[in-house]
C-alpha cells in the first residue's frame, strides 16, 4: 500500500496533481484544499495518500495532512459517499469544522459541499456521530468499537488496510492494537499489517 509520496510537484489540474518521485510521475486525485496547500509547481512536496484498488484500476488520492486522509477514510465508509463526494466535503470543510458539524448534528454545514444533499448529509451525520473519537487538534481518529490511533501513524494505515480487505472496524482495530503491543515501537508498516492480519483471521 502506498501511504505517502515525497517528491517534486510536476503539475496540477482541477482535481489532481502529478508528483514526480525519482522520475516517476504519480497521478494523485485531491481536494481543492489539498491542491492549494501543495505550493508552486517545481517545489518539493510530501503528500499523504490512500490507494484505491478496483477490478479495472488502481488510483491514488492525496492529502496535504494526515488528518484529512483519516477523515476521507471515515467518510467513504458511509453508504452513498464515494471518493468524489468525500473530496468535495473535504474541499468545503476543514477537518476540525467537519468534526464539529458531525458532533453537533449540523447537517446543513455538511450539505455545503457540492453533491451533498440534505438526505446524504443527514446520513453522514448519523453514521459518523458515534464513530468519531476525540480528534483533539486533529491529532487522532477513533473508530467505534476499537482503539484511538494517531493520525498518519502506521497503526492508522494498518487499520485502513484491514478494513479495505473486508474486516469490520472493531475486528481490525483490535487486531492492530494487539499487533502493535506485540511488536512494540519501531515495527514497519509491513510487519504490522502481516501480524494484524494473522490475529484478525484467528
Amino acid at each position: 500500500m502506498i501511504a505517502k509520496l515525497k517528491g517534486r510537484l510536476d503539475s496540477t489540474g482541477i482535481d489532481h496533481a502529478i508528483i514526480d518521485v525519482g522520475g516517476v510521475g504519480y497521478l494523485v486525485g485531491a481536494s481543492s484544499r489539498t491542491l492549494a496547500a501543495l505550493g508552486p509547481v517545481g517545489e518539493a512536496v510530501t503528500i499523504h495518500t490512500e490507494m484505491l484498488v478496483s477490478d479495472d484500476a488502481i488510483r491514488l488520492v492525496g492529502f496535504a495532512r494526515a488528518d484529512e486522509r483519516d477523515w476521507y477514510r471515515l467518510l467513504t465508509h458511509v453508504q452513498g459517499v464515494g471518493s468524489r463526494v468525500a473530496l468535495a466535503i473535504l474541499s468545503a470543510l476543514e477537518p476540525h469544522d467537519l468534526h464539529r458539524a458531525i458532533a453537533a448534528g449540523d447537517k446543513a454545514m455538511v450539505a455545503r459541499a457540492n453533491g451533498v444533499g440534505p438526505k446524504l448529509a443527514q446520513r453522514i451525520v448519523n453514521e459518523l456521530k458515534d464513530k468519531i473519537g476525540a480528534v483533539a487538534g486533529g491529532g487522532a481518529i477513533g473508530i467505534s468499537g476499537g482503539v484511538t490511533l494517531p493520525a498518519g501513524s502506521f497503526g492508522a494505515d494498518a487499520l485502513s488496510a484491514l478494513q479495505n480487505l473486508g474486516f469490520k472496524p472493531a475486528e481490525a482495530s483490535s487486531a492492530v492494537a494487539a499487533a502493535e503491543e506485540e511488536l512494540g515501537e519501531g515495527a514497519s508498516l509491513d510487519e504490522l499489517v502481516r501480524l494484524a492480519l494473522r490475529k484478525a483471521a484467528k
